[in-house]
């Protein structure tokens, strides 16, 4: 399981890093390593601590639960928030990131959704 777990940490660094258009040295500078040991967590060569994962997850602009949300063993647990309230974290980074958007970028979201449900309506 630990290797599998190293594997699926670092592939999820790797894609958020592509993603941002970061390189590993970028990354490795960030948060005080080599590139070499981003290389190495990337792989699953090596662990990722859990200092790591908090440093990774401010500099790539991602919640920690990140690294692990789409690992087969992980349970996402609603978090309590207060007075009964849950929060889905997931939702809660995908509705701060639209609000980051320019209205332009929001308004392509929104047709996409609009399209998207037209083609649910007419089974096209």
């Amino acid at each position: 399981m630990d290797s599998n777990f190293n594997s699926h940490l670092g592939s999820k660094l790797r894609m958020r890093r592509l993603a941002l258009g970061l390189t590993q040295t970028k990354v490795a500078q960030a948060i005080n390593v080599t590139f070499q040991q981003i290389q190495k967590y990337e792989k699953g060569t090596n662990g990722i601590s859990s200092l790591r994962i908090m440093q990774l997850s401010t500099f790539l602009k991602v919640p920690v639960v990140y690294f692990f949300e789409d690992y087969p063993e992980y349970q996402n647990q609603p978090v309590q928030t207060g007075e009964n309230q849950i929060e889905d974290l997931n939702y809660s980074f995908l509705a701060k990131l639209f609000t980051d958007l320019t209205t332009t970028q929001q308004e392509k979201i929104f047709q996409i959704l609009r399209n998207t449900r037209n083609l649910d309506k007419t089974g096209t």
